[in-house]
């Protein structure tokens, strides 16, 4: 049996194979990389913030950044960190899929 062939001498069944290689690749890095944490802090390191995927998993205030008179000033602190931690997890995300996707027309990273 002759494989298929489209438009522009594309063998269909390669085509195929690529593509769904490639799922399996993106679906296994999507878990990689959901499983890895990334760390940041705020304040000179006196709020650290941990997030494993699009959860904190911890966080860290070390007394000094506690000020009964200034409690804006740590949710502030508490905030930065978070969300620095949270856009290296994005940042990554972005990346190494794009890397797989060699940036592909209207693939989702």
């Amino acid at each position: 049996m002759k494989p298929s062939k489209v438009p522009g001498g594309f063998n269909m069944n390669n085509l195929m194979k690529q593509a769904q290689k490639m799922q399996q690749d993106m679906a296994r890095l999507q878990e990689e990389l959901e499983n890895r944490e990334y760390t940041a802090s705020s304040g000179g390191g006196t709020v650290t913030a941990t997030v494993c995927g699009k959860q904190l998993k911890s966080l860290d205030i070390k007394p000094e950044a506690v000020d009964p008179e200034d409690v804006e000033m740590l949710c502030d602190l508490v905030l930065a960190a978070v969300n620095e931690a949270l856009a290296q997890a994005e940042e990554t995300t972005s990346r190494e899929m794009g890397k797989l996707t060699g940036g592909m027309p209207g693939m989702p990273f």
